[in-house]
C-alpha cells in the first residue's frame, strides 16, 4: 500500500470515526452494535444528539485548524495555531471540551494559558489533544522521530497543561509514523519502543494502559481522559482486522465515543489505508468550520489536506482552501 493512502486513511479515518461516534457520545456500552448489529449493514451515519448525519465535531474541526496552520505558515507556528483555535472557539461551535474552552477563553497569552489553567485546576489530562493529532502526526512523520515527538508535545501543550496529555500525543504521533512506513503500530515491540520515548515520570502509567493484555474494562478513569482513550484505540486496532471493525469496537465502548473513535480511526486508517474506509461513511462526511462562515470540508478536501501535509500535492496559495 502506498504511503499516500495510509496518510489519507489517518486524516479521513479520524474524521469518519468522529462523525460516527458523535450521536452515541455519553451513551451506554454496546449502543452502536445494538442499533447496527451487522457490519456492512448501512445506515450507521445516522446523526442524532444535535449532529446531522455525517457531521464531524470539534475533534475534526480543531484537527483541520492544525492542518491549516501547518500548511499556510509552512512551519509549526504556535501563536498562529492558538489564534485559530481562539477564533474557532469564539464562533460558538456546537461542542467544545470544557478544559479546552476554559483555556481558549481565558484571555491569557498563548504560551501561558494552558499552564495557568493547570495550576488552578490540577486536572488537565483530557483527550482533547489526541483528538486533533492526525494532521500533525501525518505531517511530521516525514520530518523524523525527534521532530514528530517535539511537535506532538508542543501542540498538546497549547490547551493541556498536564504533561501526561503531551506524552499521549507523542505516543500517537510515533505509532502513526510507524504505520505510515508500513509497520505494525500495535505490535508489542513497537509500542514498547514508543513508550521508551515517554518522559520517565509518566512511563509507568502509560505502559499499563498500552500493555498487550490491557482491556478497556480495566480503565480507572472515564475514557474522556487521555490514558484510557489512547489505550482503547490501541485495543480496538489490536483486536480487529479492519478499519470498520476497529471503529465499531471503539464506539461500542460507550462514553466519549466521538473522540475514542476519532483516535481509533487515526490509527486504523494509517494501518488499513483510505481504501478501507467504507464509502457509505465517507460520502455523507462533512466538516463545518465555525469562525469561517460557509466553509465545509468533505472527503476530497480532507484527502487533499493529507496529500499536502505529506508534501505529495502542490502547495496552494495562502488562504486558497482555508481561513
Amino acid at each position: 500500500m502506498e504511503r499516500d493512502a495510509r496518510a489519507a486513511g489517518a486524516v479521513v479515518g479520524s474524521a469518519v470515526g468522529d462523525a460516527l461516534g458523535a450521536p452515541f457520545e455519553f451513551g451506554p456500552e454496546g449502543a452502536f452494535g445494538a442499533r447496527f448489529p451487522r457490519a456492512g449493514g448501512g445506515g450507521e451515519m445516522c446523526g442524532g444528539g444535535g449532529w446531522d448525519p455525517g457531521e464531524a465535531t470539534d475533534d475534526t474541526q480543531m484537527a483541520v485548524l492544525v492542518a491549516d496552520s501547518l500548511l499556510e505558515r509552512g512551519t509549526l507556528d504556535l501563536p498562529d495555531l492558538f489564534a485559530r483555535f481562539r477564533r474557532w472557539s469564539a464562533a460558538d461551535p456546537k461542542d467544545i471540551g470544557l478544559q479546552t474552552e476554559a483555556v481558549l477563553t481565558s484571555g491569557d497569552p498563548w504560551d501561558l494559558a494552558a499552564a495557568l489553567h493547570f495550576q488552578t485546576h490540577t486536572r488537565a489530562a483530557g483527550n482533547g489533544a489526541l483528538m486533533r493529532a492526525a494532521p500533525a502526526a501525518v505531517h511530521f512523520a516525514g520530518h523524523g522521530r525527534a521532530a514528530s515527538l517535539d511537535a506532538a508535545r508542543r501542540i498538546a501543550a497549547l490547551t493541556h497543561g498536564d504533561r501526561a496529555a503531551w506524552e499521549g500525543s507523542a505516543i500517537l504521533h510515533d505509532l502513526v509514523r510507524v504505520a505510515l512506513d508500513g509497520g505494525d503500530p500495535v505490535a508489542p515491540a513497537v509500542v514498547a519502543d514508543a513508550l521508551a520515548q515517554v518522559a520517565e515520570p509518566f512511563r509507568e502509567r502509560w505502559s499499563a494502559v498500552l500493555a498487550p493484555d490491557w482491556h478497556p474494562s480495566l480503565a480507572t478513569e472515564f475514557n474522556g481522559a487521555v490514558w484510557p482513550c489512547l489505550g482503547s484505540a490501541l485495543w480496538a486496532v489490536r483486536t480487529t482486522g479492519s478499519y470498520e471493525d476497529a471503529v465499531r469496537a471503539a464506539i461500542d465502548l460507550g462514553g466519549d465515543t466521538d473522540t475514542v473513535a476519532a483516535v481509533t480511526g487515526t490509527l486504523a486508517g494509517a494501518v488499513h489505508g483510505l481504501g478501507a474506509v467504507p464509502p457509505r461513511w465517507t460520502e455523507p462526511l462533512h466538516v463545518p468550520m465555525p469562525g469561517w462562515p460557509g466553509r465545509v470540508l468533505r472527503l476530497a478536501d480532507l484527502v487533499d489536506l493529507a496529500a499536502r501535509l505529506t508534501g505529495t500535492a502542490a502547495p496552494r496559495p495562502p488562504g486558497a482552501a482555508g481561513p
